[in-house]
């Protein structure tokens, strides 16, 4: 039986996620978290429809009331819970392949469930629960959401500004360039024709050579690509080079700490970030937290320490103060408007703002269950430390969210950090029976 990973549960549509399972998980979420409402949302996957109905069957044979979305971006879902006080569901696989999908639960006011929550979900799972059908409320929301974005600027803010936008033929296809269009920015867009199969596929967040293609050819001031569902983003400059999630943070926690805003003067961020950006912080009188990698470790700092600015490397990026989790579209203009108030290339910010110790990361499927890759190579991860001569490091993970065992090596050098990468995920492949 599927299990929460770092962001909800996830599979391959109709053979690990059935439906079956997703209306049965809807049914002891709605008994387990106490709610009375829920908003159910999803991206444009082509299993999205059948397993919202079958969720929408799940929470209302569990009690509660039920109010469809249809597409919409996670963060879209999460804020539109938060703003009605109920809670809320996301059917999606966020940068996977169109033939996974998933569920990510929130609780009441939009946000991510606590590992007891999930772990008391997890409990009362069967498998085997009969679920009736019945029929849930559509609605039109997301009207809300793109206003409230809007109107975190000035009026026709963006009006000198052309910005790229890859929407990975995803949930943010409609309302990113709406937003940006209402903004005053002269808007580019790419891949916002969803079919239900090409989401993610060679576009959008994971692949950002894309939009900087576009920028160039567009002559555009910078562009921002999405994944899928919409919580994450990545930035490329008018050059073409990418602006990764560590970048966008180190920009935005300095801004705010220059205008006194940085709550708690502080920043959130996992063990997968740079090392440059820890430097960076340092030079900026910032100080840093570092959680295990996933989201909803980085709230759980938020909450513990009153941060209000954190996320990731893969371009999860929350701004507290104004949602409940990670939003590309939230993040991106936060982005355009720094240019704009700076007045200076995002090229030029995002070089001032911190460099990278040269990086290298290799994801390798693997054949079987790895849960603690770190442990069972701790020779090879040491022998591997000491090739980089006390500058950078090594790191050893299980994704959260699919059968893949990440190597990630930093040095002084790109060809160390290559190299001493690539030995490292031949040991994985050999050991765990891998496939590059």
């Amino acid at each position: 039986m599927l299990r929460f990973g770092t962001d909800g549960v996830r599979g391959v549509a109709f053979t690990e996620l059935t439906e079956q399972y997703v209306a049965e998980l809807g049914m002891v979420a709605a008994r387990e978290l106490g709610v009375t409402k829920v908003l159910v949302g999803r991206d444009t996957r082509e299993s999205g429809k059948q397993l919202e109905t079958a969720l929408a069957n799940g929470l209302l044979a569990g009690g509660v009331s039920v109010e469809l979305l249809g597409v919409a971006p996670t963060p879209a879902i999460a804020f539109l819970a938060a703003k009605r006080g109920c809670a809320s569901a996301a059917i999606t696989a966020s940068h996977n392949p169109y033939v996974d999908n998933g569920v990510k639960l929130f609780a009441n006011g939009g946000l991510k469930l606590s590992d007891a929550q999930q772990d008391a979900i997890e409990s009362h799972m069967t498998g085997t629960a009969t679920v009736p059908t019945s029929s849930a409320l559509q609605v039109d929301l997301l009207g809300e959401y793109a206003s409230h974005i809007v109107g975190l600027f000035p009026v026709l803010a963006f009006a000198n500004i052309r910005v790229v936008l890859d929407c990975a033929n995803g949930a943010m296809s409609d309302v990113a360039p709406e937003v940006f269009a209402r903004l005053g920015a002269t808007v580019i867009v790419l891949n916002d024709q969803p079919n239900g199969k090409n989401i993610n596929e060679g576009c959008g967040a994971t692949h950002p050579e894309v939009v900087s293609e576009a920028v160039r050819l567009h002559k555009a001031d910078l562009g921002l690509a999405f994944d899928g569902d919409g919580d994450r983003v990545i930035a490329v400059d008018h050059i073409g080079d990418v602006v990764d999630g560590d970048h966008l943070i180190a920009l935005a926690a300095i801004d705010l700490h220059k205008r006194g805003k940085l709550k708690s003067n502080t920043v959130a961020v996992t063990v997968m970030t740079n090392a440059g950006f820890h430097q960076a912080m340092t030079k900026a009188g910032i100080n840093v937290i570092t959680t295990p990698v996933g989201d909803r470790n980085i709230l759980v700092a938020f909450d513990e320490h009153g941060v209000v600015l954190g996320g990731e490397q893969s371009g999860h990026i929350i701004y507290r103060d104004h949602a409940t989790t990670g939003d590309g579209l939230l993040a991106g203009a936060m982005l355009v408007d720094l240019v704009r108030r700076e007045a200076k290339p995002l090229a030029t910010l995002a070089r001032n703002a911190m460099t990278s110790l040269p990086q290298t990361l290799i994801n390798i499927r693997v054949a079987r269950d790895v849960k603690s890759p770190a442990e069972d190579l701790a020779d090879e991860i040491a022998d591997a430390t000491k090739r980089l001569d006390g500058i950078g490091r090594v790191l050893l993970r299980a994704s959260g969210t699919e059968p893949v065992v990440r190597v990630m090596v930093e040095a002084a050098s790109q060809e160390t950090a290559d190299a001493v990468a690539q030995g490292l995920a031949e040991v994985v492949s050999q050991r765990f029976g891998g496939v590059r």
